[in-house]
């Protein structure tokens, strides 16, 4: 499931996410990057996993199609949890991304904000 939090920054997509994140969750964010692009900034992105366990099969196809639509639109992107392998995630991210990545334990999550919010 993916909840969008209202953090009223003008480029930035926060989302609370947990379980598994399916097709209709993606094509939710969509709108969201788009409506970034258009005005002309890099989209920033904050993740806040909470017992998140991953896609649905045709939710990672769209998550898939959306990044590579968007490669050169994004900026940042702080994923926060407390798993291992959300950290692992978040590396290989950042490996297959042209963005600065970042993965910030849960107990850090005002850290990740500051962080996703910093221009420069």
């Amino acid at each position: 499931m993916l909840q969008i939090l209202n953090l009223k920054q003008e480029n930035l997509v926060a989302a609370k996410i947990s379980g598994k994140l399916t097709e209709k969750d993606m094509e939710k964010m969509h709108p969201l990057i788009h409506q970034i692009i258009e005005k002309g900034h890099k989209v920033d992105f904050y993740f806040e996993m909470e017992d998140f366990e991953g896609y649905t099969l045709k939710g990672f196809w769209e998550d898939l199609k959306i990044d590579s639509a968007h490669l050169g639109d994004y900026g940042k992107m702080a994923f926060v949890g407390n798993k291992k392998w959300q950290e692992w995630a978040a590396k290989a991210t950042d490996f297959f991304i042209k963005s600065e990545v970042k993965f910030f334990d849960i107990k850090n999550k005002e850290q990740a904000m500051t962080w996703v919010s910093t221009k420069g």
